[in-house]
């Protein structure tokens, strides 16, 4: 059988049938049938049955490293390769329900629970050691430089071309640290198409689905690179909030899995420019959907936009919030983090979240009590106030969370601000014992060990010697 019998065969009784650039996908029943297309777009050929059979068989095996039991294999029929797979449902696609409800707006603690699964799937890709990949970012760049320029008349000559100059200035500011971070093993096979459209919500909990099997040069990827499409998309959609949470939950349990927890957050050097990258490559995709009549073109000036405000370069701050437990430090940290610094906001340490990792603990069981020595505290705070220093360092905001009861830690931290020149904000937030031990008491799945007891003992430090900023939390 031809390609075209193939079609025609799957498409006999089919529930829908869904074409994109290339490939066809049909939907009969509880399963989902894909077929390439016959075309070359320079970056991919399926011209060969051949060569649509290995495409599929790349699809099949890549994205099980993430759906298992959504990519099922692959089936011949006749000449042709099929891949099949189990159908779901497609509302539940995060792309889907932000373009069906204007008001969507992402479920936080789902975000979390994204922002860890993608730490884990990176942690566990295969480290890319072909030095041909050391450099795809450039590639990228160029690919889009060439891209943007077809539609240099409708997108504007003059935003065109100044995109170009600060994407270009950008890379050679960084370019050695791109570099590095090749020879230190950050750039794996990641999945490369890491948008909203891309990832399902099913039983609550995130899927990873339909990466990148075509081209290498966009999955040997940075793994920052690859988050960075998540990041980006969010941050455009206006879910500044959700972008923020997702980029600390995935340092926090990367920090848990790699070696070097340092290397992470100094990494963030890297983020603008990878924002800026991933909106370049939706500026022209989004083109590419119409002329100036069609909502493509606007949503392309909107992503070119961004692109270039992604470089902006922004201060760099560092805020303490203190408090005794239960006196609201968290949640106060996650609504200012989002507005802090550059996109995507603040890095945000917890120090209760780092002591549980320094032991080696899941974020929400208990440590024993030998963790909370002395000597432990100092661990924990010289560990939070490295981080801090790293990522300060890259040029992303900090807010650190602990309870800061000890002077030397509150004295540590503005000397940590003037060495970086970084704007200090400290802030204490004071709750009563009542209201503290209430908040304790009614936490669920909470990084605190601290019980409603605790809450209550802690004694308030002297206000009147405190030169941080004190508030109501």
């Amino acid at each position: 059988m031809s390609l075209s019998q193939v079609l025609y065969h799957l498409k006999e009784g089919a529930d829908q049938v869904i074409e994109t650039s290339c490939a066809t996908v049909v939907l009969k029943g509880n399963r989902a049938y894909k077929i390439k297309k016959s075309v070359d777009y320079g970056f991919l050929d399926f011209t060969s049955a051949e060569k649509r059979r290995a495409a599929l068989l790349r699809e099949l095996r890549y994205n099980q490293r993430m759906a298992a039991d959504i990519y099922l294999g692959v089936e011949e029929i006749g000449d042709e390769s099929v891949l099949v797979m189990r159908r779901f449902d497609t509302s539940g696609v995060l792309g889907e329900q932000s373009a069906a409800t204007p008001d969507w707006t992402p479920d936080l603690e789902l975000m979390h629970e994204l922002g860890r699964l993608v730490a884990r799937f990176h942690a566990g890709s295969e480290v890319c050691r072909d030095a041909e990949h050391a450099n795809n970012i450039k590639y990228v760049i160029d690919s889009n430089s060439r891209n943007i320029a077809v539609f240099r008349d409708q997108l504007g000559a003059e935003a065109v071309d100044a995109y170009d100059a600060a994407i270009r200035a950008a890379y050679e500011t960084v370019r050695d640290t791109v570099l590095k971070r090749f020879d230190d093993g950050h750039v794996r096979h990641c999945h490369g198409d890491l948008h909203l459209g891309n990832i399902l919500i099913e039983n609550d909990k995130p899927v990873l689905f339909d990466c990148i099997e075509f081209n290498e040069r966009l999955s040997q990827i940075d793994v920052l690179y690859d988050l960075a499409f998540l990041l980006m998309d969010l941050w455009v959609r206006g879910h500044d909030a959700a972008a923020n949470r997702i980029l600390n939950a995935w340092l926090e349990q990367a920090a848990r899995l790699e070696d070097d927890a340092g290397s992470l957050y100094a990494g963030l050097e890297l983020l603008p420019l990878y924002m800026s990258v991933r909106a370049g490559v939706r500026c022209h995709v989004n083109a590419n959907y119409g002329g100036e009549a069609h909502y493509g073109m606007d949503k392309a000036r909107q992503y070119l936009e961004a692109a270039h405000r992604f470089l902006d370069v922004m201060p760099t701050q560092l805020t303490a919030i203190g408090g005794l437990s239960g006196s609201g430090k968290s949640t106060r940290a996650r609504q200012v983090a989002p507005a802090m610094g550059r996109p995507p906001g603040a890095v945000i340490l917890r120090s209760d979240e780092i002591r549980k990792r320094l032991w080696a603990c899941p974020e929400y069981e208990r440590l024993p009590r030998e963790a909370y020595t002395v000597d432990e505290n100092h661990r924990v705070y010289a560990q939070m106030l490295n981080l801090a220093e790293a990522a300060l360092s890259a040029g992303q905001g900090v807010i650190l969370d602990a309870t800061f009861r000890e002077a030397a830690w509150r004295d540590k931290v503005g000397h940590l601000a003037a060495a970086w020149r970084a704007p200090f904000d400290g802030v204490w937030l004071t709750a009563s014992s009542d209201l503290r031990r209430l908040r304790v008491e009614s936490r669920v799945k909470d990084v605190s060990d601290a019980t409603g007891d605790v809450a209550a003992a802690q004694q308030e430090v002297d206000l009147d010697k405190l030169d941080w900023r004190v508030e109501v939390g």
